[in-house]
């Protein structure tokens, strides 16, 4: 893909979620009123759009936005009346731009968008005239209304028809600092009222200054005006039941005066391709492997020669290297991190649209949106999360009538939470809706023959079952949450990212689904482990400590050999039986712990080694199917190994029945 490409597809895609954000707040004060500002906002997104897509030749997505564009113009300008029917028609046209862009990522060729463009022509036309406010029913100084844009007219009618005064406070600023004071005045009108215009003015100003009448309504009377403005305000017209008089207004002349243009930019962030941060990743990865043989050569060269000056300088220069690498390696991690709140505005939407789409009333709640994961990460794990959420609207939430049978609040609670733990980022959704049906779940998994009738399951070992391809307790599909597909999409996403998923539920109360993801994905440190002949790595993000275990001392319960550590019993795999390698005949093994709370197991391996930093390499598209191994990285004097995938080892151990062999 061409990098101006790639370029116009990040921007496009920015401002699609913006528009989608700003879609849902106004659907969100719908009835009661709307924000002007974020009708403004949603206008400017799609004007913003159109000029894009028109700088890189995309007539179709430029025809579809300058429709939108059209559309939210006629109702900034109270031409049309916004209510449930125009959200929705805003929503839809929205999807469709991210359709369009989403496909255009992937092809050279534009879809056709006429289809579209028509559409939003016969709706925006059935609409018009339908909200256009009756002129006259303010008197206001000709000479004013004269400057003021088709927009503003509006604006300032709609506030008098409701009943607001209009006010106009004149500030004088020093043109050093103009442009943050005017920006903090700004701030303070609006938390009065509405703010109509911002215009210029020469009249009566100093030298060295720089002169503003900003014009606004607001529900109260002038004196609650006065006190938190600090400049002279005076009263255009009064709110209604008042008897105060607008003064004399300023000459148009004076309110024409244009502000002084600046070309310089007033922020310092610059957009980066994900892309170019893997690359920058790997030569890291590179000169890690680089410095190790260092390191190794340092070793072998005091062994041979003692501690001469030149090798005490090659130990230098590996400290050093050392140092700079992993300062190196956490700005850059640094830079690719982001705060995952953005990922819980994005399941908001969801959370809004479908819960309308199916009539369900959902308070959504949550905490840790400043939590901090890789960007690659949190771009992975957007559709599993969306499936969840999904999941809890349809299958978890009870309609409001069942919930108030249930003597629960008619509205259903949605939280999201984030939070780190360790090396690792945990994200809770939990609902308060009707729990998972554990009966229901397990007749379910004995009729699809994925368990025989007469076993015995925990209850945990019981709801992974939904985990399945194609497991659904659902008799009637819906569109919310699909047909049986997306929970093994869940799971098979979270072990692709070295991550799992945890449930907890509990009937009538609700479901909680845990998810733990490491914080990233780049250079991790990995424990060398031996069994048999053979090496691995052992990640110790997955790991809570080693133990040396007396084989007498392994018990086999329900054909499951387990291990009792401080009290509790611990699930054991002999990666040797798992991998069908030769097993040495010993009295001991080490154990390797890893996972946590009730998915914690024990590898038994032969011998422990020191610990290094790898760089996890993906397998070739032949290998990817070998159950057992996340990828490969080099150790040593160029030695591959492989690298174990904890979540398939720990679900082996929780899976495995009597007579199943491990390969």
């Amino acid at each position: 893909m061409k990098s101006s490409k790639k370029e116009f597809i990040a921007e496009a895609e920015e401002l699609i979620e913006e528009s989608q954000r700003l879609i849902l707040e106004i659907q969100d004060t719908l009835p009661t009123g709307y924000n002007p500002d974020t009708i403004n906002a949603l206008f400017r997104s799609m004007h913003t759009l159109k000029g894009v897509s028109g700088l890189f030749g995309l007539q179709g997505i430029t025809s579809l936005s300058h429709s939108l564009e059209t559309l939210m113009d006629d109702v900034r300008l109270g031409k049309i009346e916004v209510d449930g029917r125009v959200v929705n028609f805003l929503f839809k046209n929205v999807d469709i731009l991210k359709d369009i862009v989403d496909k255009l990522s992937q092809t050279d060729e534009e879809p056709d968008s006429s289809v579209f463009v028509r559409d939003i022509e016969v709706f925006r036309d059935s609409l018009k005239g339908g909200a256009v406010l009756p002129a006259g029913e303010a008197v206001i100084d000709e000479a004013i209304m004269k400057v003021l844009s088709e927009y503003e007219e509006h604006r300032l009618k709609a506030n008098v028809k409701g009943g607001k005064g209009i006010y106009l406070a004149k500030a004088v600023f020093p043109l050093e600092t103009f442009d943050t004071s005017l920006a903090e005045l700004t701030g303070l009108i609006k938390a009065k009222g509405e703010l109509i215009s911002t215009l210029p003015t020469s009249a009566n100003i100093p030298d060295g200054s720089i002169g503003f009448n900003l014009m606004f309504g607001s529900p109260g009377p002038l004196e609650d005006m006065k006190k938190g403005i600090p400049f002279e305000v005076e009263t255009l017209v009064g709110p209604k039941g008042s008897t105060q008089l607008p003064p004399q207004s300023q000459p148009a002349s004076d309110m024409q005066a244009q502000p002084e243009t600046h070309l310089k930019s007033t922020t310092t962030t610059v957009r980066v391709d994900i892309e170019k941060l893997d690359r920058i990743l790997n030569t890291i990865g590179e000169l890690s492997l680089a410095k190790e043989a260092m390191r190794r050569i340092g070793t072998e060269l005091s062994e041979s020669y003692g501690h001469t000056s030149l090798v005490y300088d090659i130990h230098k220069i590996t400290q050093t290297l050392e140092r700079r690498l992993a300062e190196l390696q956490d700005q850059v991690l640094e830079i690719r991190m982001v705060p995952i709140g953005q990922i819980f505005s994005r399941l908001a939407q969801v959370v809004r649209r479908y819960s309308r789409e199916i009539g369900k009333q959902i308070d959504l709640v949550m905490y840790g949106e400043d939590t901090e994961l890789d960007k690659y990460l949190a771009e992975e794990i957007i559709d599993p999360l969306m499936h969840l959420v999904r999941n809890s609207l349809d299958h978890g939430i009870e309609l409001p009538e069942v919930r108030k049978m249930k003597g629960k609040k008619e509205s259903g609670t949605v939280v999201l939470k984030a939070y780190q733990k360790g090396n690792h980022v945990v994200i809770e959704l939990r609902d308060d809706g009707g729990g998972i049906d554990i009966e229901k779940v397990r007749k379910k998994a004995i009729e699809k023959g994925l368990v025989q009738e007469d076993a015995e399951l925990s209850e945990a070992e019981t709801i992974d079952f939904i985990f399945t391809p194609g497991f659904s307790t659902k008799d009637v599909v819906s569109e919310v949450s699909g047909r049986g597909v997306g929970m093994d999409v869940v799971k098979e996403k979270l072990a692709a990212l070295g991550g799992y998923a945890e449930v907890e539920t509990k009937r009538d109360v609700g479901t909680t689904f845990m998810l733990t993801l490491p914080i990233t994905l780049a250079i991790i440190k990995a424990l060398i482990v031996r069994v048999g002949e053979e090496r691995f790595a052992v990640p110790l993000t997955s790991m809570s400590e080693t133990l040396i275990v007396e084989h007498k001392d392994i018990q086999t319960i329900e054909w499951k050999e387990v291990y009792y550590l401080r009290g509790e019993m611990l699930p054991m795999v002999r990666v040797s039986k798992f991998f069908g390698l030769p097993n040495e005949e010993t009295d001991r093994s080490f154990a390797v712990v890893v996972g946590f709370g009730e998915r914690k197991v024990g590898l038994l391996v032969d011998e422990l080694f020191g610990q290094h930093e790898i760089v996890i390499k993906s397998l070739s598209d032949y290998l990817k199917k070998l159950r057992g191994f996340a990828g490969a990285a080099e150790i040593g004097k160029h030695e591959v190994i492989l690298v174990l995938d904890i979540e398939s080892l720990i679900d082996e151990s929780i899976i495995k029945q009597k007579g199943t062999a491990y390969v």
